[in-house]
């Protein structure tokens, strides 16, 4: 049986809301991360057996195939295929764990994974709300929960209560995100994996992007102790303990050992295991608690082998309820800031955790890195991955 290795992966700074990357094609920003990948290692395009392209609101810009037509975009071989995965927020986690399936089977021998969102041009809830194209769930759905509306605010809401977790520990909880974000911007920890884009301003003129948007430097407890509680009244969730609505690719080069010695490639790290998990549909969000202990448990690994968690901050009570329910070091937790500071551009946010983790782990000599990441529908990815 093959093994699977990620030789290298890359990701576009991460734009804000109608910030610099909202002028820019979701294809053709996906496009950008491709032709980065194959420029970085010399990659011969025609090599890539399949391109899984993780990407959540399948509707308008990112209809019909963005995977297949970022390969088209980025002016690779028509030859290349390319495939489009929806597994909410885990898109394109799911899309790596795909791509990894692949090649241990034999079914590819070079595979990139990788996703992306612009939810400044396609906003968020674009699909489920589609005119004239009917409700998602389904009455039996509907009817096995009460006829609940799911929401992933409320949902949050319901953890942070359930946990115990103050509205004052989830807002110093973002700001340790924006504060450990900015500080390896300032460190230069986040060049190696990232391709600059070349943007226009509003003023016309054109300049290099090249530095995730969101982070925010100034904020205090006072400013967030301050924002509303959309999601209930006296509640604990608002903006600023949420992750941000941004613009945003990533993409990874997956192979096997064998393949990548024949191609001179040196792997950053080896997928060592993979796991998936449900929860109820209704808090949604713990997922990443039962994948992480699945996850470990299948790979016969403890929590302290781990070297570094990226656990994808949607909420903050999110990451706070996995911290309190494993029991795992905070300072190992997202190290360089999340979702918070950095964004949360939906289906690119997978591969962009994975990014950050594989790089951080070279970077730090971390032998091994875990990544989760709680889905809309009850669901999660875990993986980790081992350095080489």
């Amino acid at each position: 049986m093959h093994d699977a290795v990620i030789v290298d992966a890359v990701r576009t700074p991460v734009g804000r809301r109608g910030g610099a990357l909202a002028g820019i094609h979701p294809v053709d920003l996906s496009a950008h991360v491709l032709r980065a990948l194959s420029d970085r290692n010399d990659l011969d395009p025609t090599s890539v057996d399949d391109v899984l392209w993780g990407c959540v609101s399948q509707v308008g810009e990112q209809a019909g195939g963005v995977g297949r037509f970022a390969v088209l975009a980025a002016g690779w071989p028509e030859s290349v295929p390319g495939v489009s995965i929806e597994r909410a927020c885990g898109s394109s986690q799911q899309a790596l764990h795909f791509a990894a399936a692949g090649v241990i089977s034999g079914q590819y021998d070079i595979a990139i994974a990788g996703g992306v969102e612009s939810m400044s041009r396609v906003p968020m809830g674009s699909a489920r709300n589609a005119a004239g194209c009917g409700a998602p769930f389904g009455p039996l759905v509907r009817e096995r929960y009460d006829h609940v509306e799911f929401n992933q605010g409320v949902g949050a809401e319901m953890i942070a209560e359930k946990f115990a977790l103050s509205r004052s520990r989830l807002d110093q909880h973002a700001l340790d995100s924006h504060a450990r974000a900015a500080a390896a911007i300032d460190e230069g920890r986040f060049e190696g994996q990232i391709a600059p884009v070349e943007v226009t301003g509003p003023d016309g003129a054109s300049f290099v992007f090249d530095t995730d948007e969101g982070v925010r430097r100034s904020s205090t407890p006072e400013r967030l102790s301050a924002l509303p509680t959309p999601f209930k009244e006296d509640g604990r969730i608002t903006a600023g303990n949420s992750s941000q609505i941004s613009d945003g690719a990533a993409a990874l080069l997956v192979t096997s050992s064998e393949v990548a010695a024949r191609h001179g490639w040196n792997p950053l790290a080896r997928i060592h295991t993979v796991a998936l998990a449900g929860v109820d549909p209704v808090t949604m969000a713990t997922g990443p608690i039962p994948a992480t202990a699945k996850v470990l448990a299948r790979a016969g690994l403890s929590l302290g082998d781990i070297g570094a968690f990226e656990i994808n901050e949607a909420f903050s009570s999110v990451t706070l309820a996995w911290l309190q329910e494993t029991g795992a070091d905070y300072a190992k937790l997202n190290p360089l800031g999340g979702a918070m500071a950095i964004g949360h551009p939906l289906g690119g946010s997978g591969a962009r955790l994975a990014t950050t983790l594989v790089h951080h782990m070279r970077d730090s000599g971390i032998r091994y890195g875990l990544q989760s990441m709680c889905e809309a529908g009850g669901m999660a990815n875990a993986m980790i991955l081992e350095r080489l």
